[in-house]
């Protein structure tokens, strides 16, 4: 099976994601820069939430480049993350109505917490599928910065009860941790 049809309808549903978070951004109401202070949490989580999706983007991208097939695991695996992705323009928009209180910030950190889990599963699928010598294998034996993220997901989620601002603080850390692309992928491309 290719994976063609896999990216394509990975790009939809991401770009579909994006476009839902935006226009939960309403026009303020007034025609001063004051008038957008109102909408500032609202600004703030969907920044953050469109850094995310881009980072799953970016990411699935790299990882689709070295993946020659794919099966019904991967397929189905592929779908579970979107699942979760899809579930970013509710938890922002909810931090941004709410003005960052701890029950969304917690259902926000439950949510990356399971698009990471999810993202795990379709590179391990993926390996299972290219085979315990492949370069997919080569390329993700380190799991370090993904045990980080997950690692400040739960302390970001602990920390809510206690300051839900840290708790952003950490979410947004973890972004900045991904933004540079999965080196361990483009290092191994380089080679190829």
């Amino acid at each position: 099976m290719t994976k063609s049809r896999l990216e394509a309808f990975s790009d939809g549903v991401l770009a579909i994601i994006i476009t839902i978070m935006v226009l939960e951004l309403k026009v303020p109401e007034g025609y001063t820069f004051a008038s957008l202070k109102p909408l500032f949490p609202k600004i703030v989580s969907y920044v953050v939430s469109f850094v995310y999706v881009g980072l799953y983007w970016n990411n699935h991208h790299h990882l689709f480049q070295i993946v020659q097939k794919v099966n019904g695991k991967v397929l189905w695996g592929n779908l579970h993350l979107l699942f979760w992705l899809s579930l970013m323009p509710l938890t922002t928009n909810w931090i941004g109505e709410s003005h960052f209180e701890r029950d969304p910030i917690i259902a926000y950190g439950v949510v990356l917490i399971m698009c990471s889990v999810a993202y795990n599963i379709v590179e391990y699928f993926a390996v299972q599928t290219e085979g315990e010598e492949s370069a997919l294998k080569r390329a993700v034996k380190s799991k370090t910065k993904e045990n980080i993220s997950t690692a400040l997901y739960f302390l970001g989620i602990g920390i809510s009860f206690i300051n839900p601002y840290v708790s952003l603080l950490m979410y947004g850390t973890v972004a900045i941790m991904w933004l540079i692309p999965d080196r361990r992928i483009e290092t191994l491309m380089k080679d190829q």
